[in-house]
């Protein structure tokens, strides 16, 4: 059907050209607001309208009689109807809808990808996400921008970009001080509520302290002698509770296998860690500054070096370099950007927080004071909200482990990984969001997850039963979860069959979804949205409960029987190659 589809678009291309010579529109296919209207819907003879100086209808009517006569639109077109002012709907023949079958079963864990040459052409593209300071460990917003991230980086995969997922942190300033202050504190017999121990928050030297259970883990561990080893750095304690620089190195380094622990908790794994500490050790920080001081973008007032930031659309200049001669945050994140782009990064994606939205402005003002060649836009940003978390009616803001609010590992050991991952994932990024931990965990057709996943488990079951038939393997072994179908080798088995017999409306509305599938992947990573591949999703599972629902799969007659075996297989791995997208399993047995 994707190259029928194709076929279909050449032919209405060459037709708009011959109607409009050198200003034709672009050949393109809507999917029809209400499905009874048509399989596709075409806009162009509204579009060809004005210039032609023609009433839409009329150029819809003679584009129609073009395209009736072009081979493609005879061999796989039943009609084409006029509506409205001018909307062109297309019906599909029953053996149109039916190819995308065969397409599923060939391409198996390949359909809907893209190859480099046609989509990405093979471009690099970073995203950064997480980012989280080694000062705790990772909260449900950490988790919400983990799935966002992982999500993206595998919609750009299946478009043929080379993907790199990089973390960003910082491990120097004032939160690291912070964090030790709390251990070192807590290793020398101190704990909240003591007299030393500001709280309170009419107390300025309260938010100097963190309170969680987990900084007396890290001054226990400490006072250990204990060696951590984290993705980026391991690290041995010498036990001194009056060193502050091995507190401080073993504190970090700790952090960040907790936060490795929380990553792998969640199934997602990093290419690259970036240090800011290293961008001034490597002089980068200060090179920049150079760079744009010498290309005339700053200037000196009130003891601060400021950059001219409204010359590149920001709504004020911003200080770069402050009175007591320390850089405001922004500076590092120019450095690093530069960095991305000399790495061979063409493409940047960072994912944060609604509250980082001033910093968009003046990174990319300074990205384009360097110089350096950076395109305009550079980098793309993905805003997220936090998340709600609500568990038996109640909201939950405070943790145990963390002190004063829910960790991403928390809300995986009250649910499991692909709940997170595909609850947090089924709203726009920048939509407030309200985290049910008990509809997570219920069995039932309200809990989108287990919705689509019961999905993918229930065709599972029909092709077992066959499966056993055909290779005369044990009902049981075949539907065990240790032994799990072999679906290339159904696929192979069914990719030949005879799909005649699909030609009822609820088959062909089911073939008519699968096919949209490739473009919806194309669509949602252009836009960075993996939501769009829940909704999707959502949609084909309840498609195929109503195929279910509709016609018998096992039924007697060979040819009935392995054609709908063949739909149901092929909605069994559009069903699987979307939920990996999501990073969520797809369990053969529920």
């Amino acid at each position: 059907m994707l190259k029928i589809k194709q076929e279909l678009l050449d032919g209405l291309a060459v037709e708009l050209e011959r109607l409009s010579p050198g200003s034709a529109p672009r050949a393109a296919f809507e999917s029809p607001k209400v499905a009874a209207h048509g399989d596709y819907a075409c806009t162009a003879a509204m579009q060809l309208a004005k210039p032609l100086k023609r009433n839409p209808r009329q150029v819809a009517e003679q584009l129609r009689s073009a395209l009736l006569q072009q081979p493609a639109y005879v061999q796989w077109v039943s009609a084409i109807d006029i509506a409205g002012p001018g909307f062109i709907n297309f019906r599909l023949t029953p053996e149109a809808k039916q190819q995308v079958v065969r397409e599923v079963l060939t391409a198996g864990a390949g359909f809907g990808r893209q190859h480099a040459r046609t989509a990405g052409q093979g471009q690099r593209l970073m995203v950064e996400f997480v980012s989280a300071n080694p000062t705790g460990p990772l909260h449900v917003g950490h988790g919400r921008q983990a799935a966002l991230g992982d999500a993206i980086c595998n919609l750009y995969s299946t478009q043929g970009w080379d993907v790199h997922r990089e973390f960003y942190y910082n491990d120097a300033g004032v939160q690291i001080d912070t964090l030790t202050k709390s251990t070192q504190l807590r290793a020398k017999g101190f704990k909240p509520g003591d007299d030393c121990w500001p709280t309170g928050s009419d107390n300025p030297l309260a938010k100097n302290f963190y309170n969680g259970d987990y900084i007396a883990d890290i001054a226990e561990a400490f006072k250990a002698k204990a060696t951590v080893q984290a993705d980026d750095r391991a690290f041995t304690a010498n036990g001194d509770v009056e060193d502050y620089d091995n507190i401080r190195g073993f504190a970090v380094a700790y952090l960040r296998n907790e936060q490795d622990k929380d990553l792998q908790a969640f199934n997602l794994k990093f290419d690259a860690y970036y240090l800011e500490s290293s961008l001034y050790t490597s002089g980068r920080v200060e090179a920049t500054v150079n760079k744009l001081v010498a290309n005339g973008k700053t200037y000196e007032q009130d003891g601060a070096l400021w950059l001219k930031s409204t010359d590149y659309g920001d709504d004020k200049d911003r200080v770069m370099r402050k009175q007591d001669g320390t850089y405001t945050y922004f500076v590092p994140d120019v450095a690093y950007h530069i960095a991305k782009w000399e790495r061979g990064f063409t493409k940047v994606v960072n994912i944060q927080g609604t509250d980082h939205h001033g910093t968009i402005a003046r990174v990319r003002a300074g990205l384009q004071a360097a110089d350096v060649g950076i395109p305009q836009g550079y980098p793309d940003y993905v805003l997220h909200t936090m998340v709600r978390v609500v568990k038996g009616g109640e909201e939950v803001k405070i943790s145990k482990r963390a002190g004063s609010y829910v960790t991403l590992r928390d809300l995986i050991e009250w649910t499991s990984k692909d709940a997170v991952r595909f609850f947090l994932l089924s709203r726009k990024p920048d939509t407030e969001y309200t985290f049910d931990v008990d509809l997570a965990v219920q069995k039932n057709n309200d809990n989108p997850v287990y919705y689509v996943q019961y999905a993918h488990a229930r065709i599972c079951s029909v092709l077992a039963t066959w499966w056993t038939q055909q290779t005369g393997m044990p009902s049981a072994q075949a539907a065990d979860t240790r032994a799990p179908l072999d679906f290339t080798a159904i696929e192979a088995r069914l990719a030949d069959a005879d799909l005649s017999a699909l030609d009822g409306p609820a088959a062909q509305a089911l073939m008519v979804l699968l096919a949209r599938y490739p473009a919806m992947l194309t669509d949602a990573a252009r836009d960075f949205a993996p939501h769009d591949v829940t909704f999707f999703l959502r949609e084909l599972a309840a498609c195929y409960h109503s195929y279910y629902d509709a016609e018998r799969i096992l039924v007697d007659d060979d040819r009935v029987r392995t054609a709908r075996l063949a739909l149901v297989a092929a909605t069994a791995r559009v069903l699987h190659n979307g939920l990996a997208v999501l990073g969520v399993s797809a369990p053969q047995k529920m």
